[in-house]
C-alpha cells in the first residue's frame, strides 16, 4: 500500500526521543535467546580457546558482554575551572622500608 500525500495516518513527528527502536530490541532479544540456549556450549568453547590463548578468550568474553551490558563512560572529576580536585591530599601509610635490606626502618 503506497503512501498518499497528506495522509492523516502518517506519523510525521517520528519516534519520540528515548523511545527504543522495536526492531533493534527484537533482534537483541532473539540474540540473547540464542546465546542463552547455547550457554553450555559457549562456556566449553571459551574454555577451549582459553587453553590456547587466554587473551583471546578474555577478548571474546568482553565482546559478548558489549551486547548485553551498557558501556561505562569515563568521567573526569575536576575542581572549578578544570583545576585538579585532589591537589592538597596526602597519604601517610606509616613506617617506610629501608631500601638497603628490606627491613622496616625505625
Amino acid at each position: 500500500m503506497p503512501f498518499k500525500k497528506n495522509d492523516p495516518n502518517i506519523n510525521r513527528a517520528g519516534r519520540k526521543k528515548g523511545t527504543p527502536n522495536k526492531i533493534t530490541q527484537e533482534i537483541r532479544e532473539a540474540y540473547a535467546m540464542v546465546l542463552e540456549n547455547k550457554l553450555p556450549d559457549l562456556e566449553r568453547w571459551i574454555t577451549q580457546v582459553s587453553h590456547e590463548d587466554p587473551a583471546k578468550a578474555a577478548d571474546l568474553l568482553m565482546r559478548l558482554s558489549e551486547r548485553f551490558l551498557p558501556m561505562l563512560a569515563r568521567t573526569e572529576i575536576t575542581g572549578p575551572d578544570g583545576s585538579e580536585l585532589f591537589k592538597n591530599i596526602k597519604f601517610d601509610f606509616g613506617k617506610g622500608t629501608d631500601d638497603n635490606n628490606g627491613s622496616e626502618s625505625t
